[in-house]
Parts: structure tokens; C-alpha cells; sequence
């Protein structure tokens, strides 16, 4: 029962915005005092031949050296002012360099999964409809094969075939279209194959429906009824994997953003982390959580848009 006072709609806008601002204050706590477990920043700053009194001015500088519990309230002050702090590496702004890394990632992020979608679906939706064809069981080796695959061992892989001994597209950047070939196809590579055996098991159990039997009664061809009735239905269970795969994107792409030099925000993590950037890395986490919770709400809506009977499930706020 709906005991809020509010509208339906600010109600639950009230409830995200506050389960957003816990999960933000967790997630900025937790990460502050692990930070500080990691490594001194004023020694790299300083150099590796600072003396004791240059270091010891150097956390002066920048409140080093203040105890951690007054370090977090003067963090927090600063969040509450939208002060994500200056970079350790070079003074800039870290929320500067931080949204200077976004694009690279979301445009990385978004061909991956078009990728994957282009692929997956009508794949999984023929594998299903066609499950004792001698095609469909290369194709499902070759699946689970590539399952087993890391990311990065795949990343490793097309590097060496493609950009190395055949030379048909270059390893590294970000310049031109052609560098975008290998990271998409390496992130689509590791999505992929789970995709396309929840669709193929979606239409493999939609094919036992009494719809299918009735269309099959009706005289529509097995093609008709697979693509024109079938696919849609076991698409809908696809759409939560697609937006959990979405949220991964957010956060996943640190190896393959590495290994083809990718100004994304996986690069921009590595090197602040080396660095001990504690400013970057903050602002790079504050970032992260609002995507992926973003991204988790746009996935829950357009289930619900589809599927009429979860969105009769309503909430309470």
C-alpha cells in the first residue's frame, strides 16, 4: 500500500534520488579510506629523490597531512560545493578530465553493443529455430569456445592477427574509423555469446507454446511464425541482459580501453591509479555509480514500455 503523500511520480522520483545519494555516499566513503591504504601520493608528486622535508611539504600543499577524519569532512564539503578537488598530476580539474574521458568511452560503449545486438539476435533467433541443423552445432562450438574467451586475450588476439601480421587496420588510437574496428569487435567478442544463447533458449521454449501450434494450424511457414511471431516474444527476456550488459560497458572496458591506448575513462583510471591521483580517481567513481544507475533505470523502463505485465508491477514508494 502507497503510504506516501506525494504524487505517484514525485514519490518515486524522491525514492531514486535518495537511493542514488546512499549509494553515492557508500560507494565515496568506502573508496576515500581505501585510497589511503594504497600509497603515499606526496612521493610520487615529489619525486623519488624528495627528501623527507620536501615530502612533508608537499602533503602541507595539498592536506595530506591532516588526519583521514578531518581529509573526508573537508572531501565531503567540497562534494557539497561540486568541488571534485585538482588533479595530483598536473593541477587540473579533475571533473575536467574526468568528462574530457567520457565520450571516448560512451562512443566505445555504444558500438560495442550495437555490435552485439546486430549479431546476437538474429543468431540466437535462427540457432533456436533451426537446433539440429549440422550449421547451428559449428556455430554453437564455435560459442562456447569464444565464451571461455577473457576479453583481453581476444583484444590480444585480433591485435596480433590483424593490426600486426596482416596489417589491414592499425592496433592503437582513436583518430579514425578504422582504429574503432578491433575494440568494438574485442568488447562485442566477450557479450556476444551469452546474448545469443538466452535468445536461443527464449525461442527454443517459445517454440512450445500453444501459439506456435495454432499458427502452424493456420498454415503460416515455420519461417513466418519463427521470425513473425516467435523472435519477438523471446526478445523480451533478451532486454534486462542487454541493459545489465549496457552497465558493464560502464565500467568494464579498463583492459581493452588500455591495451588499444583508448582516451576513455579505463585508460584515465589506469594512469591516475599509477599516479596515486586520488582527486581523478574519486571523480572517476562519483561518474561511474551515476552512469551505471542511470543506465540500470533506462533498462527497468524499457522492460516495462515492452512488457505490459511488469509494468503493472508498481512499487511502492
Amino acid at each position: 500500500m502507497r503510504t506516501s503523500w506525494l504524487p505517484p511520480r514525485l514519490a518515486q522520483l524522491t525514492r531514486r534520488a535518495r537511493e542514488l545519494g546512499l549509494l553515492l555516499l557508500g560507494s565515496i566513503t568506502v573508496l576515500f579510506f581505501l585510497l589511503r591504504l594504497a600509497g603515499d601520493p606526496a612521493a610520487v608528486i615529489a619525486g623519488p629523490d624528495a627528501t623527507p622535508e620536501q615530502l612533508e611539504l608537499v602533503r602541507a600543499e595539498y592536506g595530506l597531512d591532516q588526519p583521514l577524519p578531518v581529509q573526508y569532512a573537508r572531501y565531503l564539503g567540497q562534494l557539497a560545493q561540486l568541488d571534485f578537488g585538482t588533479s595530483l598530476a598536473d593541477d587540473a580539474p579533475a571533473i575536467d578530465k574526468v568528462l574530457a574521458a567520457w565520450p571516448a568511452s560512451l562512443m566505445l560503449a555504444g558500438m560495442a553493443l550495437l555490435t552485439t545486438v546486430l549479431v546476437s539476435l538474429p543468431l540466437g533467433i535462427w540457432l533456436g529455430g533451426h537446433p539440429r541443423a549440422r550449421l547451428a552445432r559449428l556455430v554453437r562450438g564455435g560459442i562456447f569456445v569464444l565464451q571461455g574467451f577473457p576479453g583481453f586475450v581476444t583484444a590480444l588476439l585480433l591485435v596480433q592477427l590483424f593490426a600486426i601480421q596482416l596489417e589491414l587496420v592499425p592496433a592503437l588510437g582513436f583518430g579514425t574509423p578504422a582504429t574503432w574496428i578491433l575494440p568494438s569487435i574485442a568488447v562485442a567478442s566477450f557479450l556476444a555469446p551469452k546474448l545469443v544463447r538466452l535468445v536461443e533458449a527464449n525461442v527454443s521454449a517459445s517454440l512450445e507454446g500453444a501459439y506456435v501450434r495454432t499458427a502452424q494450424a493456420s498454415g503460416l511457414s515455420d519461417r513466418a511464425i519463427l521470425w513473425g511471431q516467435v523472435a519477438p516474444n523471446a526478445l523480451l527476456g533478451a532486454v534486462a541482459l542487454i541493459g545489465a550488459q549496457a552497465a558493464f560497458l560502464v565500467t568494464g572496458l579498463v583492459i581493452v580501453e588500455t591495451i588499444f591506448a583508448w582516451p576513455g575513462i579505463g585508460l584515465l583510471l589506469v594512469q591516475s591509479t599509477t599516479n596515486l591521483d586520488f582527486p581523478v580517481i574519486q571523480a572517476i567513481t562519483i561518474t561511474v555509480v551515476v552512469a551505471v544507475y542511470l543506465v540500470n533505470l533506462l533498462s527497468d523502463a524499457v522492460q516495462r514500455l515492452l512488457d505490459p505485465r511488469i509494468a503493472g508491477q508498481g512499487s511502492p514508494a
